[in-house]
């Protein structure tokens, strides 16, 4: 995910009403200008939510990878061989 689209998406789970204009320079340091009415959320709060984030992709990329491993140990419990698993759930 580009550094735009994390910005943007902590500041929408933060505020989904918000409406900005973001800046970012090559350096990847980035300035936010907040647009009608819109309250400022402070950078560190920004960073923290786009942690938060990454934390919460991570922890849905490991939940999915387990909840296969243990589709497969049980279709293998089941008696199939690994062609017919790998068959079913391509693995």
């Amino acid at each position: 995910m580009r550094l735009e689209d994390k910005i943007i998406a902590a500041i929408r789970k933060i505020n989904a009403d918000a409406e900005v204009t973001l800046s970012i320079t090559p350096d990847k340091s980035w300035s936010i200008e907040w647009l009608n009415g819109t309250a400022e959320i402070s950078k560190s709060d920004i960073e923290a939510k786009m942690l938060t984030i990454e934390n919460e992709i991570a922890q849905a990329e490991t939940d999915k990878a387990n909840k296969k491993a243990s589709g497969k140990q049980k279709l293998l419990d089941l008696g199939l061989d690994e062609d017919e698993v790998k068959a079913l759930i391509g693995a």
